[in-house]
């Protein structure tokens, strides 16, 4: 289904440019239209203009996804469009050469009842189905942004029982992990379907946003043999490498690689590696899957000699000689106990996977502490979960202290992260890694990162599948 929001064309026209920067609308919901809780995803939103007297012909001004419902006041309910785009082309809706021409009459009559001259309506599937196609014949310039905004309004289910969707659950929480912490929109990103390839990386289901090339200035471009992930590489090891670039109207640069080195039945797990290449610093998150019922992971033979192989990593990391090099720990890296409850397929457009961060040290803490022994009397098997653990990290409180740079690593080279990326590949692990360039001084990126304002910032979106990295 889809809702039709119709505004009056001066209304709409006094909204515009607010519209432009916060990309978004909230709007109550008369009465006799239903809040559609049936759907796989949010419905898609039609905003259209009007004339003031009624009798001049409507156009369909933006387009854009309900985010959220609410209410307003005491019991009315609402909706909130997040993310909305704009038409940058008239596309009219009336007279002898509107696009409802192209749908039948029953269809028209139907898109007529639901789209009152005024306030919000709605209209039900088939006659949005048939009102995209008469879109895509008309209007084909429109079909990424169609593209785009379907593919979140219909998200694919991903099933925790299935290894590649497991797989693919893991990456896409560390992909929009990195894009938070960067500071890009989550928009960016929000957008998938289902790769072709069982063994594909995430991010080679991920459909950019298309973005108006006029709207920014940028030169994109993939070269070299960066951290050796070449062609050759990935084909001698049955791999794939696909590659995302991001920049915004400031000229940072955000780079985000998805490697799949082996089939996903051979896999051991998900890292995500953040780079932020100014203060020469990389943090590493580790994915444990925490078991759906029990909210804990047994801490086998593998596991302890996952986390030798983290502490040796520390080693990378310098000593601080400035201010802007210190940190809270020496601890560059975390495992995450993800949690996706039994039965949990059905991710939120742009959330995260709720789970516990703890770096490594901590967790050598508590595997010699009696909280983490099994409740079986005389068991020595340990645990970790949300039972034996009292104090740990959230999403939230992560992502800010790698934000303002308060943990990581000191003076680590490209070189180093290269080797590092290798040398996780090869054990057989999937690995996102992002990384972040800019000219921001410390000052300018605390400021921005303190920022809470609602002004969208623009950016390009490059695909570069199969490609290495810069």
């Amino acid at each position: 289904m889809a809702y039709v929001v119709t505004l009056d064309s001066d209304n709409l026209a006094s909204l515009k440019e607010r519209l432009r920067i916060e990309q978004r609308l909230t709007k109550a919901l008369p009465k006799g239209v239903p809040l559609d809780s049936t759907m796989a995803g949010p419905p898609l939103v039609l905003v259209l203009g009007k004339p003031g007297d009624n009798e001049g012909l409507r156009h369909l001004a933006w387009l854009g996804v309900v985010d959220k419902h609410g209410v307003v006041g005491a019991v009315d309910k609402s909706i909130t469009v997040d993310p909305l785009r704009e038409c940058r082309e008239l596309i009219l809706l009336d007279g002898q050469e509107g696009l409802l021409t192209l749908l039948p009459k029953n269809l028209r009559d139907d898109f007529e009842r639901g789209a009152p001259h005024g306030g919000v309506g709605e209209c039900n599937r088939t006659v949005w189905e048939a009102f995209d196609r008469a879109l895509r014949t008309m209007h084909p310039g429109l079909i990424p942004l169609l593209d785009w905004l379907i593919a979140q309004a219909s998200p694919p289910a991903l099933n925790s029982d299935d290894a590649a969707d497991r797989a693919w659950q893991e990456q896409q929480d560390a992909t929009r992990t990195v894009v938070r912490i960067a500071d890009f929109p989550s928009a960016a990103f929000a957008a998938w379907r289902r790769p072709e390839s069982r063994d594909a990386p995430y991010l080679a289901g991920l459909i950019p946003q298309p973005v108006e090339h006029s709207l920014i200035d940028h030169d994109i471009r993939v070269t070299g043999d960066a951290f050796g992930l070449s062609r050759e590489w990935l084909s001698q090891h049955d791999g794939r490498c696909d590659i995302h670039v991001l920049q915004d109207d400031q000229g940072r640069r955000l780079e985000v690689v998805n490697v799949n080195a082996t089939r996903v039945e051979a896999r051991f797990g998900t890292d995500m590696i953040y780079y932020h290449e100014p203060t020469k610093s990389f943090v590493l998150v580790q994915y444990k899957r925490l078991d759906p019922h029990k909210r804990s992971t047994r801490v086998d033979d593998r596991l302890l000699r996952q986390l030798d192989r983290l502490e040796e990593l520390t080693r990378l990391s310098g000593t601080p000689e400035r201010p802007a090099e210190w940190r809270l720990g020496k601890d560059p890296c975390f495992l995450k106990l993800a949690y996706w409850p039994a039965g949990y397929d059905s991710p939120s457009l742009k959330g995260l996977t709720p789970g516990m961060y703890l770096p490594v040290s901590y967790v050598r803490l508590l595997l010699a502490d009696d909280c983490t022994l099994g409740s079986r009397t005389g068991s020595q098997a340990r645990l970790l979960g949300y039972d034996q653990v009292e104090r740990h990290l959230v999403n939230t409180q992560f992502i800010e202290l790698v934000k303002h740079g308060l943990t990581g690593t000191v003076g680590t080279s490209v070189t180093q992260l290269r080797n590092l990326v290798m040398r996780r590949v090869e054990e057989g692990r999937s690995v996102v890694l992002a990384r972040e360039s800019s000219n921001e001084s410390n000052r300018e990126r605390a400021k921005r990162t303190r920022s809470r304002g609602t002004k969208a910032r623009r950016y390009a979106h490059q695909t570069h599948p199969q490609d290495p990295l810069f």
